[in-house]
């Protein structure tokens, strides 16, 4: 078994890669260095197609995940009927129109009608859509609707905040500015519901 693990400064790593795809990747990606005026045979370049395409095949790993049978691996009948609130869920994501990243925090609740699912499974539905090509207010939406089309709940609430690199390393250049967006179902169309959600994601109980 520990043949397939590298053991490097006390610690287990194995990274899973299809090999194939990396070997096409970096042959592309040594042309781009090539195109844009750098030698990709000098030392520090050597690796760099390989390493870029190992990290673009993580940061898209999204496409081989199923958020729907996440959701389904840890379902549970429970006759409880208020609001769960998932808060500050880190989310990484790639813009599909520059390839560059955006990042901030997603906010997911839902009311169950009597199931409920795994903590750990909200934020790995989040990272399910958002290891993709992506705009924040498609990955906001297909959160939402995993979670209503699978759990079936009274109600779901997403909301993410996030920068874009795209806007803040490029084109406009403003650093400070902050994307929001929001989708609701169910109970979470009544205001009163909808603002204790708002209330909570915006408060610190702990």
């Amino acid at each position: 078994m520990m043949d397939d693990y590298d053991l490097k400064d006390g610690y287990q790593k194995r990274d899973l890669y299809n090999g194939k795809i990396i070997r096409k990747m970096s042959t592309h990606y040594r042309e781009i260095l090539k195109l844009i005026g750098e030698n990709p045979d000098r030392e520090g370049l050597l690796k760099t197609p390989e390493r870029v395409s190992k990290a673009m095949q993580f940061l898209t790993h999204g496409y081989d995940l199923n958020p729907e049978e996440i959701l389904r691996s840890a379902m549970f009948n429970e006759d409880y009927k208020q609001m769960v609130l998932v808060k500050d869920i880190e989310v990484y994501s790639m813009c599909e129109h520059h390839m560059i990243p955006f990042f901030g925090r997603a906010h997911v609740a839902y009311i169950p009608n009597g199931r409920i699912v795994g903590l750990s499974k909200i934020p790995r539905v989040v990272d399910a859509f958002a290891r993709r090509l992506q705009v924040q207010e498609r990955l906001t939406t297909q959160i939402k609707d995993a979670i209503q089309n699978t759990l079936k709940p009274l109600g779901v609430a997403v909301v993410i905040e996030a920068q874009h690199m795209c806007m803040s390393m490029r084109g406009i250049q403003k650093q400070n500015s902050v994307t929001t967006t929001s989708d609701f179902t169910g109970a979470f169309l009544v205001d009163k519901t909808r603002a204790e959600f708002i209330h909570l994601i915006g408060s610190r109980l702990h």
